[in-house]
C-alpha cells in the first residue's frame, strides 16, 4: 500500500517530532553522510565533460527523486511512520513560516556568520555536525531571502509556466535551452545573479548559506523542498498525459551530448535503475 507524503505545514506536533528524530537517527548513525557525498559527487556542471545525472540534464528529475526516496527508506527503518513532506514555497514564502520553525527546520542564520542558532539542526544542539562541505565550516548556515540582495521565492505564477510546456526537455539538453519543463522548472536561466534563479533553483539561493552548491543537502531543507519539486514532476505528467521523458534514445556518436546525458531507458547512475522505472512510483507513495 502507498504511504503518504504532507503538506509540512500540515503535519502533527508529533508527525513533526517524529520526522525530525529520524532524520538526527539517520544522521548519527552515518548514513546521511553518504546523501551528502553523493550530490556533490554528482554535481557535474555543463562546463565539465563526463555524463551529468544530477543538473543541467534531462536526469535532474528521476535523478533526485531516486534520491529522496533512498533518504526516505533510510528515514523509515528507523520510523516506518515517517515520511518525507514538502514544502510548498509558493505559499509558506517568508522566514516567519513553516518549516521555518523550532520544532522543524529551525530559523535563519545569524547576521555575523550565518550560522543556524535555533531548532535541532543546529550546531549548538550538538546533533547536526556538517561533515562533508565544499569548506571546512562545521555549522549549518542560511540566509533567508539573501539578505545583502534581497530575493522573492518563486511565484505560483513561475510553476505554472513551467507547467504549461508539454515538452519534457529539448537539445541540447543542458542549462542553454529555453523551452521545455525540465529546464523551467530546474531553473537555469539568462543573464546573471537573480534574473537566472528560478523555480528550484532560486529556492536554493533564497535559502542561502549551504543550500548554494553541491553540499546543499547538509541542510535537511533541501529534502522538503525537492519534495515539492518532485509533486511537480507528477502534476506535469497528469496535465500532458502523452509525454514521456525525454530524449528516448540517446545522442549519436557525433552529438557534442554524446556519453553526457541519460536516455530513457539507460541506467541512471549510481543505481541499477533508469528514468523510465522512475516515472511513475504511485505504487509506493503519493502526494496529499
Amino acid at each position: 500500500m502507498a504511504y503518504t507524503r504532507k503538506n509540512v505545514s500540515r503535519l502533527t506536533r508529533t508527525e513533526r517530532r517524529r520526522f525530525v528524530e529520524a532524520l538526527l537517527e539517520v544522521k548519527r548513525r552515518g548514513e546521511y553522510d553518504e546523501f551528502v557525498r553523493l550530490h556533490m559527487q554528482y554535481n557535474a556542471p555543463d562546463g565539465e565533460r563526463g555524463l551529468r545525472s544530477a543538473h543541467m540534464a534531462p536526469s535532474f528529475l528521476p535523478w533526485h527523486r531516486k534520491l529522496l526516496l533512498e533518504l526516505e527508506r533510510a528515514l523509515r527503518r528507523v520510523d516506518d511512520s515517517v515520511t518525507v513532506p514538502y514544502w510548498d514555497w509558493t505559499r509558506d514564502r517568508t522566514a516567519g513560516s513553516v518549516p521555518w520553525t523550532d520544532d522543524l527546520m529551525g530559523g535563519n542564520g545569524r547576521r555575523s556568520d550565518r550560522q543556524v542558532m535555533t531548532g535541532p539542526f543546529a550546531y549548538r544542539a550538538g546533533h547536526w555536525r556538517i561533515n562533508e562541505n565544499v569548506t571546512d565550516i562545521h555549522y549549518l548556515t542560511r540566509d533567508l531571502g539573501h539578505h545583502s540582495n534581497p530575493i522573492q521565492l518563486p511565484t505560483a505564477r513561475d510553476l505554472r509556466a513551467a507547467l504549461a510546456d508539454p515538452v519534457y526537455d529539448v537539445a541540447p539538453w543542458n542549462s542553454t535551452v529555453t523551452k521545455g519543463f525540465r529546464n523551467k522548472l530546474e531553473g537555469w536561466g539568462r543573464g546573471r545573479g537573480s534574473v537566472s534563479w528560478r523555480n528550484h533553483n532560486r529556492v536554493h539561493r533564497w535559502v542561502g548559506g549551504v543550500m548554494v552548491g553541491g553540499a546543499s543537502p547538509n541542510d535537511p531543507v533541501f529534502w522538503l523542498h525537492h519534495s515539492f519539486v518532485d509533486l511537480q514532476w507528477i502534476r506535469w505528467q497528469s496535465m500532458h498525459r502523452s509525454h514521456r521523458y525525454l530524449p528516448a534514445d540517446p545522442p549519436g556518436s557525433r552529438d557534442a551530448q554524446h556519453g553526457r546525458i541519460v536516455a530513457r531507458h539507460e541506467r541512471l547512475r549510481p543505481w541499477d535503475v533508469t528514468p523510465d522505472e522512475l516515472e511513475d512510483l504511485s505504487r509506493i507513495y503519493r502526494y496529499e
